[in-house]
Parts: C-alpha cells; sequence; structure tokens
C-alpha cells in the first residue's frame, strides 16, 4: 500500500508486511495481518479502532517489547532505515526510551506506588550517569552493533525457518486433535442436540402412565437414535480416511523437522562466518576505547590537580579558596559523572514543561498524592526525559474524564510542536482522533481497513467499519439515535475468510464473505479495503448519521467555530 504523504519528505519510521502472531494454548492467534504504514517528522499519526485489532502488538513491536509468546511471521519495521526486528537488544537498548518513547495507558499501574516520583524521572537519567562508561560504549558501539547485529539477523532467519514449521505443527495437531472425532462442528452440534432431545424423551417416557403415548415417544426415540448412529458411522468413516492421510502427514512433518533443523544448523554456521571478522575488530576497539578512557580520566585528574595548585597558590581569601576548590571539585565530578543534583535540575525542567505545579515539592511525593490527570504528566515526563524523537501514546486518556483528556491532549500537542516530535497516537476514540492526528489508519482484526488524512477519513469515510466507529461517538448536533456495532470481533484463531467485517456489516456482499477486498485508491494519500469501491459493486450511501455529522463540521468549519 504505496502512499505519497507530501507534508514532510523526511520519513523515520515504515512499517512494512508487518506479520505477528501469537502461540496460545488453543492455536495461533493472528493479530497482525500484513499492515504497512509511514510516519514523517513532526506529523501525528493516529491508529484507530476496537480492543483485540492489533493496535497496542504493533507499538508494543516498535518498541521490541513483544511478548515471549510472539511470533514475527514476517515483514520489516525500519527505523531511520534500520530494520528494528533484526537489529539486536545492545542496539535496541540505545534506540527504546532515548529515540522511541512510550506512554501506556494505564499511568497508575506504570508508576511504582512506593517510590517517590522524583526517584522514578531521574532513573533512566542516573542509570547512565557514567561518563567513563558512556564514553567507552560510544567508542565501540559501531563495532558492537555491527557484530550484534549480525548475530541477530542470523537468528532472525532462523526463527522465520522454525516459525513456519511451528505453523505447519499447530496446523496440523488443530486439523487431527481439534477435528471432533471426524465430525465438523456444525455436525457436533446437531447430533449434541439429538442427544438432549433423546434425553428429554427418555424423562417423558418414564413420567408417562399412557401406553398409547409410551408407543409414540419410543418410535421418536428410535428415529433420533437412528441418526445419532448415523452421526456415529460418518464419523468412523471420516477417521479411517482420515488415518492414512494424517500417517502421511505425519511422516511429512517428522522429514521436514529434519530439513528445518538442518537449515537452521546452517544459518547459525554462516551466521558464526561472517560475525568472525567483526568479533575480531570488536575486540580490537574494546582495548583501544579502554585505552582512550583511561587518558581521559587522567587527563581531567591532571587538570583537577592543576586546578587545586593554582587555587592554593593564589592569593585568595580562606573562603574564596574553598569556593573555588569545591567548584573545581564539582567541574571535575561532571566531567566523569551525571551527578544526582544534574539529573534533579533535568527533572524539574521537565516537569515544568509538562505543566506540574510546584516541581520541587511535588518530586519528592509518591504517585498516589497525585490526580489521575497528573500522574499522566509524569507518565509523559519520564518518557521524555531521554528526548526521543518518536513517540508513542498507547491510549493516553483512556483512565481519564473527559475535562482531563483535554488537558493531557492539549500538553501532548504543545510539546509536540516545542520539540517537533513525531508522534503515533493509539485510541479506539475516534473523537481524540479528531482532534489530533494529520492522518489516520483504521485497524480492525490485525488488518488496517482504511488510511488517509485526517479530514479524509472524516469527512470522506469509505469503510462501513469506518462508517460504524463514526456512527457510535456521541455528538450534541446530531438528532439520530447512536448505531452500536453489532456483535463482537472474530475470533483470530481462526480468521474469517473474505472481509473480516463481514458478519457485522449490513452491507456486506456475497463476495465479502469469499475474497479479502484489496485497497482500493481514493485519492493518493486515502486508501480504503472494501469491495464497496470496486467498479461493479452496488452504489451504497453512508448511514444517515454520518452524513449528517460530517454536514455539520464542515457547516461549522467554515464559520470557524469547529469543536470536533
Amino acid at each position: 500500500m504505496a502512499m505519497d504523504y507530501s507534508k514532510n519528505n523526511e520519513k523515520i519510521l515504515e512499517v512494512e508486511d508487518l506479520v505477528l502472531s501469537f502461540k496460545t494454548d488453543h492455536g495461533i492467534l493472528k493479530a497482525v495481518r500484513n499492515i504497512s504504514f509511514d510516519l514523517y517528522k513532526g506529523e501525528t499519526l493516529c491508529i484507530v479502532g476496537e480492543s483485540g485489532s492489533g493496535k497496542s502488538v504493533t507499538s508494543k513491536a516498535i518498541m521490541g517489547i513483544l511478548a515471549n509468546n510472539s511470533i514475527v511471521e514476517g515483514g520489516h519495521i525500519y527505523y531511520r532505515g534500520e530494520d528494528l526486528l533484526e537489529v539486536a537488544e545492545e542496539e535496541f537498548h540505545k534506540i527504546r526510551g532515548h529515540k522511541i518513547g512510550m506512554i501506556f495507558q494505564d499511568p497508575l499501574s506504570s508508576l511504582n506506588p512506593i517510590v517517590r516520583i522524583g526517584k522514578q524521572i531521574t532513573e533512566a537519567t542516573l542509570i547512565n550517569s557514567n561518563k567513563l562508561k558512556l564514553m567507552y560504549d560510544d567508542l565501540i558501539s559501531d563495532d558492537l552493533i555491527a557484530y550484534k547485529n549480525c548475530l541477530a539477523r542470523g537468528k532472525h532467519k532462523a526463527d522465520l525457518v522454525q516459525n513456519a514449521y511451528i505453523k505447519e505443527l499447530v496446523d496440523f495437531k488443530k486439523k487431527y486433535n481439534g477435528a471432533n472425532g471426524g465430525l465438523t462442528n456444525e455436525e457436533v452440534n446437531q447430533k449434541d442436540a439429538l442427544i438432549k432431545s433423546s434425553k428429554d424423551l427418555k424423562a417423558k417416557l418414564d413420567a408417562s402412565n399412557d401406553e398409547e403415548e409410551k408407543k409414540q415417544i419410543n418410535a421418536e426415540l428410535d428415529g433420533i437414535n437412528a441418526k445419532i448412529k448415523e452421526f456415529d458411522s460418518l464419523a468412523a468413516q471420516r477417521r479411517s480416511e482420515q488415518a492414512n492421510e494424517r500417517a502421511q502427514q505425519n511422516a511429512e512433518l517428522k522429514a521436514k523437522k529434519k530439513e528445518v533443523n538442518q537449515q537452521v544448523k546452517q544459518i547459525k554456521a554462516e551466521t558464526l562466518k561472517q560475525a568472525a571478522p567483526l568479533k575480531e575488530k570488536l575486540d580490537q576497539t574494546k582495548k583501544e576505547a579502554k585505552e582512550k578512557v583511561k587518558v581521559y580520566k587522567n587527563q581531567v585528574n591532571e587538570e583537577y590537580k592543576a586546578k587545586v595548585n593554582e587555587i592554593n597558590a593564589s592569593n585568595l581569601d580562606e573562603n574564596a579558596k574553598k569556593e573555588a576548590l569545591a567548584a573545581a571539585k564539582l567541574e571535575r565530578i561532571n566531567k566523569l559523572k551525571i551527578t544526582k543534583a544534574e539529573a534533579k535540575r533535568r527533572a524539574l525542567e521537565i516537569m515544568k514543561e509538562v505543566g506540574i505545579p510546584e516541581p520541587e515539592k511535588r518530586f519528592k511525593q509518591y504517585p498516589f498524592e497525585f490526580s489521575g490527570g497528573m500522574r499522566q504528566r509524569i507518565v509523559i515526563a519520564i518518557a521524555l526525559t531521554e528526548t526521543p524523537e518518536i513517540l508513542i501514546c498507547d491510549e493516553p486518556t483512556t483512565a481519564l474524564d473527559v475535562t482531563i483528556q483535554g488537558q493531557i491532549l492539549e500538553l501532548i500537542k504543545k510539546i509536540q510542536r516545542d520539540r517537533n516530535l513525531s508522534i503515533i497516537f493509539i485510541t479506539h476514540d475516534l473523537g481524540v482522533v479528531a482532534n489530533m492526528a494529520d492522518r489516520v489508519a483504521v485497524m480492525y482484526a490485525g488488518k488496517i481497513v482504511e488510511y488517509g488524512t485526517s479530514e479524509e477519513v472524516f469527512f470522506n469515510p469509505k469503510h462501513p467499519y469506518t462508517w460504524a466507529l463514526l456512527s457510535s461517538i456521541p455528538d450534541v448536533d446530531s438528532k439520530e439515535r447512536l448505531d452500536a456495532i453489532p456483535g463482537t470481533p472474530p475470533n483470530m484463531i481462526y480468521p474469517p475468510k473474505g472481509d473480516a467485517f463481514a458478519l457485522r456489516s449490513k452491507y456486506a456482499m456475497q463476495i465479502d464473505f469469499e475474497e479479502e477486498p484489496p485497497f482500493f485508491k481514493v485519492s493518493d494519500t486515502h486508501y480504503a479495503a472494501t469491495w464497496l469501491l470496486h467498479p461493479n459493486a452496488p452504489k451504497v450511501e453512508m448511514p444517515k448519521i454520518v452524513s449528517e455529522r460530517i454536514a455539520n463540521s464542515l457547516k461549522a468549519k467554515k464559520n470557524g467555530k469547529e469543536d470536533r
């Protein structure tokens, strides 16, 4: 889905054909299915959809904090041209928090309730306070990353091969172990209904004293039992037919396992061969870096000694000498590490920036002494400590009331303007999106179903799911009753065939249940995956409540009074 977004040509993040799944006790859950989007410098991209649509999983993949049972089946996440799915943890440590920050949903659960907020804000700064270690890390960084990335790429290749085999194995077990004894789910339900009817009739038979009625019940029971036997016979026949097929596929999987193990072994050997010269270069760089750090430390100490001797030999009075010596000592310490005082100074500045009043006093307080809105400001302050250029906001206003939501949104927009941040804003609330987004990606069942600028998605929506979301937002100007979206999202262990939203859409056509719709171009920046945009599709008007809201918004915008 290539799109030309002309607002800013500096692309800093690109997600390309990302596929993410999770291993569960019930099978492989397809969380994200071939999604692609870009993020440009200084823009806000909002990803909107119901719970379970894959929004948060996507953000965690970008941050490199996916759960252990996750499977990256394919795709790429490029940050500044580098694939984050192939980098080593050592490099991700330099990116996560430092280059890409994240604000999570619930500020209370994000903060330690028994640690003062000042300590929580300064924690990241103090962890990286040793300037000698930072100097050493910077000196070896390029060679270390090159070596670790080489190993990580090899591991990623091996994981893809193994994950493909695991998927086949899970599908095999699901097909045969969960085959309901040879019957389909519908047939099992029919058989269960017959068994229940049989039990009810037997109870009725035991309670009856009427011979004619008993005869009639026995006749019905004979018919039901005959149908149950037919199902049993059908199941036995299918099990027999499946036995040979299962044995054959089992043998093929065992053979494939050996093949996969051989492939993985070969990938590991090739990786180690490629990494060997990089490791040799890294070892040499480490020796040189240690020497440079030692020289720097000695230089700082010599400068300090010279300064002390100069002060002692001066004609300053005792108080002035003490002050000068203390200043020289502090200068030496600041060259070697970030002190607690310096970390506190930085924290207080950020606390002021995010609108926390009396930062000196608040610095010493605990999270429970703050309101929900103030706690969220603290979480934002922590995310900004390392001055990231991308900020991922994962439903940061969900736990807040409407008034505080507005304040936090305004704060995020102000920080974005001041720091020229790029923001990925994740939410289920289209009302929030209207106030934040430059572009919008609407997600459903692990896929992006509509993608465009904020105005295109709000004033010219094309996908029935986008219509449904817009129809369910409370609006004081609309007289129509709010439309609830019927049904629930599909079970992604068994992804639906065709358009995943078809079962919940009153606009679904036969083809929606048979084939997944491609993206149809609405404009150079606006795409939607719905068969309604096919040239041969019948013309369908958007719901009246949506068209009314668009008309009201356009009218208010024209009058300069728009308040989306």
